[in-house]
């Protein structure tokens, strides 16, 4: 039973993860048009969300995990001030600006139709870094580092981000016009009914 905090705190840790990876290929995915032009349905949005907030969850348990365990001193204070572990510091101090990162993406995300587009817009690119500086804690600090299978999960989560990255820079972005130089109707239609459904998510992976 001793060692059944940090357990839950390793699974924890990797789950949400996971689930942040989850979440920035889904915003991703939905924000550009690698799925099609048509708007998606109401719970394929939400979808990205939920993955957001589950992930705040799953960093919870985490947390909770490394309070109570005693093979590594981890309080309260080592969990908010970086540098303050006498255990690996370095690799605490990315989960702990990766927490920070974390808590900004989904509070603003929470209040984003109170706050200036721009303001929100900035702190949802962020995304890319939380994905970076989490990807790099656990690597650094989890001792499931060494498992071929997370990673090459790590690989697989990159590569596909890189991809749609890619595709929002490269990819098509505007519906395509009628001999002219002029967008038909349709096209019309069908450029003003893909914005909104990007409007959903955001311009950005959160």
């Amino acid at each position: 039973m001793s060692s059944l905090p940090w357990y839950v705190a390793r699974s924890a840790g990797i789950v949400s993860w996971g689930l942040l990876a989850l979440s920035v290929i889904w915003g991703l995915a939905l924000s550009t048009r690698a799925l099609g032009k048509r708007p998606r349905a109401n719970w394929l949005l939400d979808l990205h969300r939920f993955l957001g907030g589950l992930a705040v969850i799953f960093v919870g348990v985490h947390l909770v995990g490394l309070a109570f365990d005693h093979w590594v001193d981890i309080g309260l204070r080592q969990m908010l001030v970086p540098f303050t572990s006498s255990w690996n510091p370095a690799a605490v101090s990315w989960g702990v600006v990766g927490l920070y990162l974390l808590l900004a993406i989904e509070l603003t995300s929470l209040l984003r139709k109170r706050l200036p587009k721009r303001f929100w817009k900035g702190i949802h690119l962020t995304s890319y870094g939380l994905y970076v500086i989490a990807t790099v804690h656990m690597f650094t600090a989890g001792t499931d580092a060494g498992s071929k299978y997370l990673q090459w999960t790590a690989v697989g989560a990159t590569a596909v981000i890189v991809f749609f990255t890619a595709f929002r820079i490269m990819g098509p972005d505007k519906a395509e016009a009628v001999p002219g130089g002029q967008p038909s109707t349709a096209d019309r239609l069908a450029a003003a009914k893909a914005e909104a459904a990007r409007q959903r998510i955001g311009a950005a992976p959160r």
